[in-house]
């Protein structure tokens, strides 16, 4: 249900400022700690879709080049649409973290701020470690899911060319001469798909840890 509200409350934001948003959410009872968790898990959930989807594409790409026959109209055409799903795609994945840098810059400012209100230096020393501790944990996270985004765009690129040049080119002899891409686009593909697995894997581990917290 909490992330319901939060999805359907994220409607709003698209419509005015981060802060405003943030304080409805706040008053709603919902923090920005869970809001990142939320973001964080979408995150995740996109880099999962893209794997699957740049694996769909580099089958298509494989069955263009290795099938023989067939209509070549017809598998140009099943390829351009792999490839401009993996364009959606990989705009999404970018969304995602974008929306996950925003949450947390806001969580770690406003963190900060309260320190300066703690009466108290030992409850204040304790705050300011767990802060330093979660922003470390953020960071390993956010250079995961970028690392992970900057190999996107080496697939990208394979795929558009060969798009392009099919496209003004459909005949066996050019469909010969993709051959030889297809290792290319099978390595940068693999490369991809490891690091956002790695990505993947760091956001369980920190949504799992930011839940164990808001329960102790």
């Amino acid at each position: 249900m909490r992330r319901f509200i939060i999805a359907c409350c994220a409607l709003l934001a698209l419509s005015g400022c981060q802060s405003a948003y943030y304080s409805a959410m706040e008053k709603a009872g919902i923090h920005k700690r869970d809001i990142l968790v939320s973001r964080v898990e979408d995150a995740r959930d996109s880099q999962q879709e893209a794997k699957q989807q740049f694996k769909d594409a580099l089958e298509r790409y494989r069955s263009v080049v290795e099938v023989k026959g067939g209509d070549l109209e017809k598998r140009y055409e099943a390829l351009n649409r792999e490839y401009e799903a993996s364009v959606a795609s990989a705009r999404d994945v970018r969304t995602r973290i974008e929306a996950v840098e925003d949450v947390a810059e806001a969580l770690f400012k406003e963190w900060e701020n309260e320190l300066k209100q703690y009466s108290n230096a030992s409850l204040k020393a304790a705050s300011a470690k767990e802060l330093s501790r979660t922003r470390a944990e953020y960071r390993t996270l956010l250079q995961r899911m970028k690392a992970a985004e900057k190999r996107i765009e080496p697939v990208l690129s394979v795929l558009r060319d060969q798009v392009l040049f099919l496209k003004h080119n459909l005949n066996a002899r050019a469909i010969s001469a993709l051959h030889g891409e297809y290792r290319t686009l099978q390595g940068n593909v693999d490369q991809l798909m490891a690091e956002m697995q790695r990505a993947i894997d760091e956001a369980d581990t920190f949504i799992r840890r930011l839940q164990a917290d808001n329960r102790s």
